[in-house]
């Protein structure tokens, strides 16, 4: 039994699904033949250059459909923002052009922690982050709010990084700290 089976539909809802089922399995024998890919539904059917531009990022930039996009954010040319991230710009983002933000990164621009261990009797805090240009956020890397980060820095995966980085760092850790060799 398929799945759209086990719950009551209406015939026309079952001939829809049908529809939907196919046009994912003809998309994803496209995109494994010219990609050597395969892509959740979402990515398959909705353009990340087209979101990008819909948000107002700059000419060439993309944004995967399953990434969460909050509040004010500005983002640059050519910038690759990559699946499953979280984008918070509840106080404000800025994220610069030829950037990498690779999968499962987290930007945030604001803080609940005195909210939360107050009872919620403390407001939540905002602190804007800004990301400069040709910077490189490696996997599931976490930017908390306030944090500035200058023009080409790399920041190595599962980092967390609570505090701000001038151009060129190289940084990594939890909390992270510069480890480009001039700062040893």
């Amino acid at each position: 039994m398929k799945r759209s089976e086990k719950l009551e539909h209406s015939p026309e809802q079952l001939e829809f699904f049908e529809k939907l089922q196919t046009l994912k399995q003809e998309f994803d024998l496209i995109f494994k033949s010219e990609f050597n890919r395969s892509l959740p539904f979402a990515d398959l059917i909705f353009d990340r250059w087209e979101r990008a531009k819909s948000l107002g990022f700059g000419e060439g930039s993309s944004i995967y459909d399953s990434s969460y996009v909050f509040g004010e954010i500005s983002v640059g040319q050519k910038t690759w923002i990559g699946p499953f991230t979280v984008l918070d710009g509840s106080g404000g983002l800025s994220i610069g052009s030829n950037c990498s933000i690779s999968s499962g990164v987290q930007i945030y621009s604001h803080d609940s922690v005195n909210w939360a261990v107050s009872g919620g009797t403390s407001p939540y805090e905002y602190a804007p982050v800004q990301i400069g240009n040709n910077c490189y956020l490696g996997p599931n890397a976490i930017i908390s709010a306030g944090v500035i980060l200058g023009d080409g820095c790399i920041v190595g995966a599962n980092s967390f990084v609570n505090k701000s980085f001038p151009a060129g760092s190289k940084i990594a850790g939890s909390p992270a700290r510069n480890i480009s060799p001039a700062s040893k």
